[in-house]
């Protein structure tokens, strides 16, 4: 093929101009991604012999990095997998990738952090900080013919072109710019620089990253070593910040590293960590996840799924098993109970570490529990077994006041600590936003008798609290279903039989909506609310089934009055001298519109209620 001039796709021109004006002060960080890409290229093309049968040469696989001082230019080589003429275009040419407006606006934001760059995906990009021309020239392992020789100054195209004598993995080469240390560009031809950066961010890189020199001597710059097979007391906490930053391209500080070792009948080692931040991709279905998994020091795989469940899909790490073989395949894994007791073990280690947090580091389990508590949360549907150890360490938004009258998240074991003497239940109500449940109708009787109420407001609460039974011997109550009486003097208690038929009456009116009208015990200031019945579903999860597709009957719920409320007195009233009268039923719709608004409802026919209600009051005028 001859040479093509290509245009770049506009948010890669975008990225591109922010990499070309960079003003950020961290440079460096372009060579860690180089030799990060660079040994995904080494494990891909030792993982494609393994795995697929692909016939490579992987005894000396390697890194190697040459200056040219007075050409001003930076090599960085690799003998791994190359890449197609097709693949350069489709990578480089186009940030195929969910999340790039995030991405760039991140980028325009945070002057000081372009480790965002490495964070989405395209490090690459990196390079045009320190370059004003990148040359890449690679090979693809397993194909014949010529390779590909790509180039670009940064601006909006690039050109691709045939190489013919490329020799297989791939090769990059940075024209550099000139030295400008006023604004933290540095001489990276300077073999003390190039050796202060891989030693910072790549020494634990298990491939040897070699400096090769105009004589053609060669010298390792890294150790190369395991650090998950290394004691915890022999790695410093920088050398294991560099390596998270490696494998999660997240620049913030993990909270927290988890060591672990297993001997005996089935050896693995294991390095985890506990982020500080979500990723932005947490709940995108497409989004990677997964631990790395090694066997015997040999990489096998990315983003092993089976190695931990989707609700702790933020965890990262790396698993080495001592047992497994080099060539286990993903299907494999699914059934190989090595790894299902390796991910069993994990899991167990992942929560009880959560759960020393919450006594030995409070600000630590805050901060995970706001960026991970809904991930987390959905362990309660997936693990049944797992329902105690993760509602140890949920903590949930409360009606409880602390010393100071603010208002903090609670454990579930802190609010059985405070219930009322003679409480038996858990009490919680779901809900769109905080606001909205504090509002909400059904708490009225339980601010009023001081009764605490969990206030939940993520849409797996909608879900989790159907399949959690209960806590600590305590059952978890909706304070939307069924029935509650929350007095305790008889004397207290509006008789039903003076409503009787007023309740027949709306019950009649009302058939189409609700399944019963009676009175309240839950109420002091609204005139209604609606109220489901205890096995039935709730608005919220009905609607979230039809936003699914999966259109199901509606639900009938029950209409509850407040005996005590002028409204319903006075309809109680208008009853009693005319049942027949013609504005009654319309009183009824807006009574049961009312307490649909008031708990954030939405109403089925929005013209009509607002035609009723300017009527009625027009007659007030």
């Amino acid at each position: 093929m001859t040479m093509e001039t290509l245009e770049f796709q506009a948010e890669a021109r975008q990225l591109l101009q922010l990499m070309v004006h960079s003003i950020y002060s961290n440079k460096d960080i372009f060579l860690r991604e180089l030799i990060s890409n660079a040994s995904d290229a080494l494990d891909k093309l030792r993982l494609a012999k393994l795995q697929d049968g692909l016939e490579a040469d992987t005894s000396d696989l390697h890194i190697e990095i040459e200056v040219d001082a007075e050409a001003r230019t930076l090599i960085v080589r690799d003998n791994g997998i190359g890449m197609t003429r097709d693949e350069v275009v489709e990578l480089i040419g186009t940030i195929a990738k969910s999340g790039t407006a995030e991405l760039l606006g991140k980028l325009k934001e945070a002057k000081e952090s372009p480790e965002l760059i490495g964070q989405f995906g395209v490090g690459f990009y990196s390079t045009f900080m320190v370059a004003d021309k990148v040359t890449l020239v690679t090979h693809k392992a397993g194909t014949e013919g010529h390779g590909t020789r790509w180039e670009s100054a940064g601006e909006g195209t690039f050109t691709i072109d045939d190489a013919p004598d490329a020799p297989v993995g791939t090769t990059i080469t940075l024209h550099l710019r000139p030295k400008d240390e006023d604004d933290a560009l540095y001489d990276y031809t300077d073999e003390w620089k190039i050796k202060e950066i891989v030693k910072r961010y790549s020494d634990f890189i298990s491939f040897p990253i070699r400096k090769v020199s105009s004589d053609g001597e060669a010298e390792t710059l890294n150790s190369m070593k395991a650090l998950w097979a290394r004691p915890r007391s022999e790695v410093t906490d920088e050398e294991y910040h560099q390596f998270y930053r490696h494998i999660s391209h997240d620049w913030t500080d993990p909270l927290e590293i988890i060591n672990m070792k297993a001997e005996g009948t089935f050896e693995y080692e294991a390095l985890l960590f506990i982020p500080a931040r979500a990723p932005h991709d947490l709940f995108q279905r497409d989004a990677r996840r997964g631990l790395q998994l090694y066997v015997k020091r040999v990489f096998i795989m990315d983003d092993s799924k089976e190695l931990i469940p989707d609700y702790l899909r933020f965890v990262k790490g790396v698993v080495d098993a001592a047992d497994l073989s080099l060539n286990i395949s993903r299907e494999i894994l699914q059934q190989d109970r090595h790894i299902q007791m390796i991910r069993r073990r994990l899991v167990k280690k992942v929560l009880s570490t959560i759960k020393d947090l919450m006594s030995s580091s409070p600000e630590k389990y805050a901060t995970f529990w706001r960026e991970f508590g809904r991930a987390v949360k959905e362990g309660l549907l997936a693990e049944p077994d797992n329902h105690k150890p993760i509602l140890e360490i949920a903590s949930f938004a409360t009606t409880a006041l602390t010393t100071d009258g603010g208002s903090e998240p609670t454990t579930l074991a802190a609010y059985v600590e405070r219930m009322k003497e003679g409480q038996e239940e858990i009490y919680f109500l779901t809900g769109e936003s905080r606001s909205q449940v504090e509002n909400s109708p059904h708490m009225e009787a339980f601010q009023a008798e001081g009764y605490e109420v969990l206030i939940l407001t993520d849409p797996v609460d909608e879900v989790w609290v159907d399949v959690v039974p209960e806590f600590d011997g305590k059952k978890l109550r909706s304070i939307a279903r069924g029935t509650v009486d929350l007095k305790k003097d008889e004397e207290e208690k509006q008789p039903e039989g003076d409503f009787g038929p007023l309740l027949g009456f709306l019950t009649e009116k009302l058939d189409e909506r609700v399944k019963e009208v009676r009175l309240s015990h839950r109420l002091t200031t609204s005139a209604a609310c609606l109220v489901s019945d205890s096995d039935d579903i709730t608005p919220a999860l009905e609607k979230m089934y039809r936003a699914m597709g999966q259109e199901g009957p509606r639900v009938k719920r029950i209409l509850e009055l407040n005996p005590n409320h002028p409204l319903v007195a006075g309809l109680r009233s208008a009853h009693e001298r005319k049942a027949d009268d013609p504005a009654l039923p319309d009183t009824a719709e807006l009574l049961y519109g009312t307490a649909l608004l008031a708990e954030g409802g939405d109403l089925d026919d929005p013209a009509r209620f607002a035609k009723l209600l300017a009527d009625r009051l027009a007659q007030t005028v």
